[in-house]
């Protein structure tokens, strides 16, 4: 029989460095989860990456207060800064263009998030990456 789930917990924690301090402990205390359990799985889990990269969880609680956890690829925007060199966006988007990505490094990107992304090709997908690049004030180049 399937363990009954109590609730979802949605986090960004950067990979390889989850420990007990906010956010991690607060939101895992409350539902009386473990911390110190999932912080040493969870950073087990992101060793291989690149250090730091914010890699979005979703922690399913289970009513035994057991827990299992999903992680997803970095937000589009971390990895749109990256491509560009940059630290952050445009304070007035659509106002102010701070860098410049090309079509061909939105497609690169689609690729790495293709799972986590409602698209039904690579075109399309490529499509919502460069969307996104405008958004953060960014000039997507052909």
């Amino acid at each position: 029989m399937a363990k009954k789930i109590d609730g979802y917990i949605k986090l960004q924690i950067p990979a390889g460095q989850a420990n007990p301090s906010p956010p991690v402990g607060p939101a895992l205390g409350q539902r009386g989860v473990n911390i110190m359990e999932f912080c040493k799985a969870f950073n087990a889990d992101t060793q291989g990456g690149e250090p730091g990269v914010p890699t979005p969880v979703t922690i399913t609680v289970y009513a035994d207060k057991s827990f299992s956890f999903i992680t997803r690829t970095p937000p589009a925007s971390y990895l749109l800064r990256k491509a560009a060199g940059l630290a952050k966006g445009a304070s007035t988007t659509g106002r102010e263009v701070v860098g410049s990505v090309t079509f061909e490094q939105c497609k690169e990107i689609a690729e790495v998030k293709m799972n986590d992304l409602n698209a039904n090709d690579i075109d399309a997908a490529a499509e919502m990456i460069a969307g996104s690049a405008r958004s953060m004030g960014l000039e997507v180049r052909r």
